[in-house]
């Protein structure tokens, strides 16, 4: 398989996973754990891809299975999230320095804040405002999703090891 189909493979396997999350968590794609993962083991541009087709499965579940109204309200949210999400991968491929272990932790950190600061800057103009900067909430979605990396973590060092490809990388 060469890097390239590799690389789509790995999109369409996290995209998949990201599917998944939201529909057993009703609507909370991890796009800071995605961010993370990708930014350790994507190039920038195949992470920005993995975000796009993140959000739009997510969107499509969210539409078509979850029942989100069809109003301007909600559709102005799902494109702040889908902004959200492109800025969390390239803030986690900005952080994502050292050894493997630190560059997944800063780069899950620096992914997190993004997203939240983005949505929290999109709140002042959609409303939301109060549940943007509830500490408990941006800490049990921090918990969340740092769990989630670490079981997309998993599934990725599983696959490999079952014989899928690695995506390009930057420093490959």
């Amino acid at each position: 398989m060469n890097m390239a189909r590799a690389t789509t493979t790995w999109i369409l396997l996290l995209t998949i996973a990201s599917t998944a999350t939201t529909l057993v968590f009703a609507c909370a794609t991890p796009f800071p754990a995605l961010a993370a993962l990708a930014a350790v083991h994507m190039r920038r541009s195949d992470g920005v891809a993995l975000m796009i087709a993140a959000w739009v499965a997510s969107q499509a579940v969210g539409f078509c299975a979850l029942g989100y109204p069809h109003d301007a309200s909600t559709i102005a949210w799902g494109v702040a999230i889908g902004v959200a999400a492109i800025a969390s991968v390239l803030a986690a491929d900005a952080a994502a320095r050292g050894s493997p272990a630190v560059r997944l932790v800063l780069a899950y950190v620096a992914a997190f804040v993004a997203f939240k600061l983005v949505i929290l800057v999109e709140s002042l103009a959609l409303g939301g405002i109060g549940t943007a900067l509830s500490v408990e909430i941006m800490a049990r979605q921090f918990v969340r999703n740092g769990a989630i990396l670490i079981g997309l973590l998993a599934l990725y060092h599983a696959l490999t090891a079952a014989g899928v490809p690695e995506p390009r990388r930057a420093f490959a």
